[in-house]
């Protein structure tokens, strides 16, 4: 059985196969046409996953698409009968309604084969259902509390249900015009961040804030008895003339969310290139604040309707690791499972797994626990082309590579590291990784001035060996993915300066030996020079999509000011191009 998996015509584009039952392979379209939160139909994920599986097109049963049109449409009309929006909204809308009705007829004409030798059936899975199937269907639970919080979709914007077994049974859920992720965005852009995608930086600004605008963020968002939030519409206008959003081939964009009525509550609006104030960090930390105040209020709320203490989470806002680093202090849930791709992207995962689950019945037997879902190269294809573009190298053993490399990091090199498969989610996770020696607190100034570029408020985040967790944090429980943040402890904040916040935390990732071996080996041998068992990792790219390729990773290594490029096992020295 043959299903493929795709997240179409909105942020995030993506692709994944399943062959029975297992996920082979998975990526975000924006890797292979380099263009950050690429939107569209994902066809070069499509045809790079059905060559990497070696699949014929015609072999496919069934193709899932995390978009349901009539889902929740009853409220949908009436929306459109009482605000009527402008007619470009709905014109907008209806068109990228049009392509998800053509899913079928679209892939066939992109791969270049007659429509009626398909026999796939295509299945239209709810939104904000692919996002709980694409955690709960690969987590190691038998049954498990499922929250999704995100933006919208499909006319949603928050759901929660109970998964057992191969099943999950939705409860309710958060309509539009009410959403935690507008809330997010729309402070983002007040804070003159623009883009699709920015709400990181607010995560990261906030840490250097005080929340002292929860009076102000309390009139925004309202708790609401059943566990939800309703916002004050009044403060937005996605609600009356609609959101404009570009979801065409390329990077999407959305227009302005807040209404002016925002700026009378807090003050003018920042422009994209105006200074960072004391004013704005502490939105930014009042942001933050209210997010998750009303995060925990729908887990507590969720805990309590179920009894459980597994949770399993999903949605573009669960790339929130602030908040997620809280969940077990703030909550009674004590086991967590969250995806490598939590957001968008995630839900080619989730609505492929709704079809096997919870449509098929087919037992569960795969768990996701390790995110080297993409491409990989071997080393006959890296000597190839380290000899075409002259660059001199060094092939190493394992053993010999990582020791040299921690060396290498230990002397305060800047390293591109680029191993075996690429990772599925936005986090590098030590196979397209940039590395630094986190003992070093100008490490940040070189990494940003030689290759990220990037706002110097944004923090840069630890990899560490899964076992030494719990002497250098006050939580200890295992973040494969880099998916929370939590509290250094206060005596160890010195030693690794780097990967500091300015409130004391750290983005962290745990690695084991089972998962990452070789990245183990590295961080061991890191430890074994220094005492520190972690390394700084950041994003292997500049500024665009982490690198996919070797082509790719050579040409960051030659614009940028990196000292080593390891791909795989070579080794080239900056000195020696």
């Amino acid at each position: 059985m043959i299903i493929l998996g795709i997240n179409a015509y909105h942020g995030d584009s993506s692709a994944c196969l399943l062959i029975d039952g297992r996920l082979v392979c998975a990526i975000e379209e924006e890797r292979i046409v380099r263009k950050k939160h690429w939107a569209g139909m994902p066809v070069k994920s499509i045809k790079w996953c059905l060559k990497s599986a070696n699949i014929d097109a015609k072999q496919i049963d069934y193709i899932a698409i995390g978009r349901n049109l009539y889902a929740h449409l009853d409220k949908k009309i009436l929306r459109i009968l009482t605000k009527k929006p402008s007619f470009d909204f709905i014109k907008s809308r209806l068109k990228n309604a049009g392509k998800i009705k053509k899913v079928k007829e679209i892939i066939a004409d992109e791969l270049g084969v007659n429509v009626n030798s398909l026999k796939a059936k295509v299945k239209n899975i709810e939104h904000h259902k692919a996002h709980l199937g694409s955690s709960f269907f690969v987590s190691p639970f038998e049954n498990a509390v499922c929250v999704s919080v995100d933006g919208f979709g499909d006319f949603v914007s928050a759901m929660r249900g109970f998964g057992a077994d191969n099943k999950i049974t939705v409860s309710d859920c958060a309509h539009y015009p009410h959403s935690l992720g507008i809330f997010y965005t729309a402070l983002t852009q007040f804070l003159g961040f623009p883009h699709y995608g920015d709400e990181y930086k607010i995560m990261g600004l906030s840490a250097m804030g005080k929340p002292v605008y929860m009076k102000e963020m309390r009139e925004i968002v309202k708790l609401a008895k059943n566990g939800f939030f309703k916002l004050d519409t009044d403060y937005f206008v996605h609600h009356s003339a609609g959101i404009e959003m570009t979801w065409t081939d390329g990077e999407p964009s959305i227009g302005k969310i807040y209404s002016d009525k925002l700026g009378d509550l807090l003050g003018e609006p920042r422009g994209p290139k105006e200074s960072i104030t004391q004013h704005h960090k502490d939105i930014a930390a009042s942001v933050q604040a209210m997010y998750e105040e009303a995060f925990f209020h729908l887990l507590n709320h969720s805990y309590e309707m179920y009894k459980n203490e597994n949770l399993c989470l999903s949605g573009g806002s669960i790339q929130n690791s602030l908040a997620n680093g809280k969940i077990l202090e703030k909550t009674k849930f004590k086991h967590i499972y969250i995806p490598p791709a939590a957001y968008d992207a995630g839900t080619a995962v989730g609505a492929a797994f709704w079809v096997w689950n919870h449509i098929l019945g087919n037992k569960r037997e795969y768990i996701m626990d390790k995110p080297y879902l993409g491409p990989e190269y071997s080393n006959d294809g890296i000597e190839f082309l380290l000899k075409a573009q002259g660059l001199k190298y060094e092939k190493l053993s394992n053993n010999e590579l990582c020791k040299k490399v921690a060396g290498f990091i230990a002397d305060k090199k800047v390293i591109g590291w680029f191993q075996d498969r690429t990772e599925w989610g936005p986090r590098a996770l030590g196979n397209r990784s940039i590395l630094a020696d986190p003992r070093t607190a100008k490490i940040k100034d070189i990494l940003n001035e030689r290759v990220k570029k990037r706002e110097n408020f944004r923090p840069f985040a630890p990899s560490f060996l899964e076992e030494d967790v719990v002497e250098w944090f006050e939580e200890s429980y295992p973040v494969p993915f880099m998916e929370k943040v939590y509290t250094i402890k206060e005596d160890k904040r010195s030693f690794i300066p780097a990967v500091t916040h300015a409130d004391g935390t750290g983005r962290l990732q745990t690695v084991s030996q089972k998962m990452s071996p070789k990245y183990y080996a590295l961080i061991q041998a890191f430890k074994e020079i220094t005492g520190v068992p972690a390394v700084l990792n950041t994003s292997f790219n500049e500024n665009e999509p982490i690198v996919n390729r070797t082509e790719e990773a050579i040409a960051c290594f030659k614009r940028t000011k990196m000292d080593v490029l390891v791909l795989n096992n070579y080794v080239v020295c900056a000195d020696k191009k």
